[in-house]
């Protein structure tokens, strides 16, 4: 059985407040992504007046408790023991108990186990109740200068090229923009495939350490930023934004057929593509199909 605490007060500034009675049910509470004091009143008043405080990393959680002087015993619910202690969770929904589940930063269900202790809820005919607030994908989004009337978060690229480029190519025609979490040692990488792929004249941003104290905003042309980020060295956490398809002509068919066929007079075949996808904004795919059928010709 999973422990309850009866605490249910935080302070603001200093000041003691009382958290007003939850209504069983599981509450999936945002919290902040960088800067603290993002918390909304409602998540405050959540976390303290919850019976059980469910959380990825106690320690993380920790920070964030203390910050406001709410004194919950944190219960680890994470990526590894997720089934044992959802069960428990779950027993103590069942009794009609309140759980409030947050992420080690933003919004839980996004790239966390949440989702199954979600589901699990909605089976067993449980309330939830979603407490929202500070989410990565959005603050990159507001800041990039990208367009945002249509919007695809896509989570994390894999990790092996092919199975990057691939997952790329499933998302070339999409016509939104695309928001990616990406780690600072595989960005160069990432941006390099989005651009061969893609076409370099794809407007992209890569916004890093949201919130935080060295929060940056990078703008540019997939090219542009893969150049940049080439030889660089990265750290913080990493949203990546590329925009949606470019409206416009299409190249000439005839200039576009010219082109592979010069460089592929001076370069391997794979490599004309990359480049011809680079000039040109067209998906690196499409041309390689193009410059093999050329040569099969």
């Amino acid at each position: 059985m999973v422990m309850e605490d009866n605490s249910n007060r935080f302070e603001i500034a200093g000041h003691p407040i009382e958290a007003r009675p939850l209504s069983p049910g599981l509450y999936l509470v945002a919290t902040p992504i960088g800067n603290l004091g993002d918390i909304t009143i409602r998540a405050l008043e959540t976390i303290a007046g919850c019976d059980i405080l469910a959380c990825e990393d106690t320690r993380v959680t920790r920070k964030l408790l203390d910050r406001f002087a709410i004194r919950k015993r944190p219960y680890a619910y994470h990526e590894h023991n997720a089934e044992k202690a959802g069960e428990k969770l779950m027993e103590a929904l069942s009794e009609g108990k309140t759980v409030a589940l947050v992420s080690d930063a933003g919004t839980p269900l996004v790239s966390d186990p949440g989702y199954r202790l979600a589901q699990q809820a909605i089976a067993a005919d449980v309330k939830v109740v979603p407490i929202p607030g500070a989410s990565a994908p959005l603050a990159a989004l507001v800041g990039a200068g990208l367009p945002s009337d249509a919007f695809l978060f896509a989570g994390f690229l894999p990790g092996k090229d092919k199975a990057r480029r691939d997952r790329l190519t499933e998302l070339s025609d999409v016509p939104a923009t695309l928001a990616f979490f990406e780690s600072p040692h595989r960005i160069a990488a990432t941006l390099d495939a989005a651009s061969e792929v893609l076409g370099g004249e794809r407007p992209a941003a890569v916004c890093r350490e949201l919130t935080k104290t060295h929060e940056t905003f990078r703008r540019g042309s997939l090219a542009e930023l893969a150049d940049l980020y080439r030889d660089e060295t990265v750290k913080g956490e990493i949203v990546l934004l590329i925009g949606p398809p470019l409206a416009g002509a299409a190249p000439d068919a005839g200039d576009v057929t010219a082109l592979l066929k010069k460089l592929a007079a001076e370069m391997p075949a794979a490599k004309a593509a990359a480049q011809a996808a680079k000039e040109t904004g067209l998906p690196r795919k499409e041309l390689y199909q193009q410059l093999l059928a050329l040569k099969d010709g």
